[in-house]
């Protein structure tokens, strides 16, 4: 790995999360919501994570990679993440008997969001925590770099 594959590798990670715990909020935002522009209740989103590859990102780190490492096989390593997709969540919510509610259907029953409210804050906790550990690397790598540059200063 390159001596920035460390940042750029927990950039992606920083990057990821970020996108994760928006989705999460959004998904909190709209734990009430019954009715959607699509129609009907709101239904959770979830992000989808693949490694990245080097191959489909052209940035820095691809070209620090061609220059160090001559076998593909060490260059398939760490080279972080990327969000493919959000997804929706499309299982029923639960339905509640509510026949005043402007969404009832014609038993009386609402379909509520599919969206754990607790299980919800968890993963954005999940997502929180891998971000603390991103920035944690990409701060140690620095420091790592500066100190080879001291090193070469003396």
């Amino acid at each position: 790995m390159s001596m920035f594959g460390g940042i750029d590798t927990s950039a992606s990670g920083l990057t990821a999360e970020r996108l994760r715990m928006d989705v999460i909020s959004n998904n909190l935002a709209n734990a009430n919501t019954t009715r959607t522009l699509e129609g009907g209740a709101y239904h959770r989103r979830y992000v989808v994570f693949q490694p990245r590859e080097y191959d489909r990102e052209k940035g820095f780190g691809f070209f620090m990679a061609n220059a160090l490492h001559k076998n593909r096989k060490n260059r398939d390593r760490g080279n972080g993440v990327r969000a493919v997709r959000i997804e929706e969540d499309r299982r029923q919510g639960p339905l509640v008997y509510d026949p005043g509610h402007p969404d009832a259907n014609a038993e009386g029953y609402v379909e509520r969001p599919n969206v754990n409210a607790v299980a919800e804050m968890v993963d954005l906790i999940t997502a929180s925590r891998a971000y603390e550990a991103n920035v944690t690397a990409i701060n140690a790598a620095k420091a790592m770099t500066t100190q080879a540059l001291d090193i070469g200063r003396s």
